[in-house]
C-alpha cells in the first residue's frame, strides 16, 4: 500500500474510473472460456461435432478445422457478452458517478490513487430489495497493483462507512470465475450466502453461477 492514497471520488475522475472497470471486466473472459470448456453441455457438442465430421467426411482436417472454428466463435460470444455489460454499466451507474454514488444519500465511491493515476475503485449504495444493508459495488483493481493490500483497504473504506450509516450488513455479488475476489472477502469474514444464475439461457447453458456474500457488522460488534 505504500505510495497509494485511498480518497472518495472527484468529478474530474469518471473517465479513469470507467477505463479501469473495463480493463477489470474485460480480464475475466478468458477465465470464463476456460469454465465455459469444462461444462458438459459444451464438450458434448464440440465432441459430436468432432466425431460426426470424421465419420462423414473420412477426413481429420476437417473436424480439426470446425471444433477449432466453433472455440474461437465461443470466445468471440463471450468476448460481445463482456462487452455489453460493461456499455450497460457505462450507461447506467458509472454513465455520473457523482450523481450515482457520491449525491445519494448513504453511498458513496472512492478511488485509490497512485503517482497521480488511479489504480482502484469500489462503491457502495442501499440495497433495493435488503433495507438493513450496504452493496459494495465496481470493485476493481489495476493488475500493477494487486496483491499489495489495495483491494482490502478498498473493502475496509466499505464495511467502515457501512458501520457508521449504522447498517447491519455488508452484502456484494461476485461471479464463478472471479476467485481472487472471492478469496478476498472470505478472509475478510464474509460468508456465501447464495448461488444463483441469471435467467437468460446462456447463463444456464455455461453454468455461469454468481455468487452473494454478506458479512454481518451487528453480530460481528457484539462479538467483539
Amino acid at each position: 500500500m505504500s505510495g497509494v492514497e485511498i480518497r472518495e471520488y472527484r468529478d474530474g475522475d469518471g473517465g479513469a474510473v470507467r477505463e479501469l472497470f473495463s480493463l477489470g471486466m474485460s480480464e475475466h473472459v478468458p477465465a470464463a472460456f476456460v469454465h465455459l470448456l469444462k461444462q458438459p453441455p459444451t464438450q458434448m457438442v464440440l465432441m459430436c461435432t468432432f466425431c460426426t465430421l470424421l465419420a462423414t467426411s473420412k477426413s481429420f482436417m476437417l473436424p480439426v478445422l470446425a471444433v477449432t472454428l466453433l472455440l474461437a466463435a465461443t470466445r468471440q460470444l463471450l468476448v460481445y457478452k463482456f462487452n455489453n455489460y460493461i456499455e450497460s454499466c457505462h450507461g447506467a451507474d458509472l454513465k455520473n458517478i457523482g450523481e450515482s454514488y457520491t449525491a445519494a444519500r448513504d453511498s458513496c465511491f472512492w478511488v485509490a490513487e497512485s503517482d497521480g493515476c488511479l489504480v482502484g475503485t469500489v462503491a457502495c449504495l442501499p440495497r433495493n430489495d435488503a433495507p438493513d444493508c450496504l452493496e459494495l459495488k465496481r470493485m476493481s483493481v489495476r493488475r500493477s497493483h494487486r496483491r499489495m493490500g489495495v483491494a482490502k483497504e478498498l473493502c475496509r473504506k466499505v464495511v467502515d462507512f457501512t458501520r457508521r450509516r449504522g447498517y447491519a450488513a455488508v452484502v456484494l455479488i461476485t461471479s464463478v470465475v472471479q476467485t481472487d475476489a472471492q478469496k478476498l472477502y472470505e478472509g475478510l469474514g464474509f460468508r456465501k450466502v447464495r448461488e444463483f444464475l441469471e435467467p437468460d439461457v446462456a447463463s444456464k447453458v455455461s453454468n455461469f453461477l454468481l455468487f452473494e456474500y454478506r458479512l454481518d457488522l451487528r453480530q460481528d460488534h457484539a462479538e467483539k
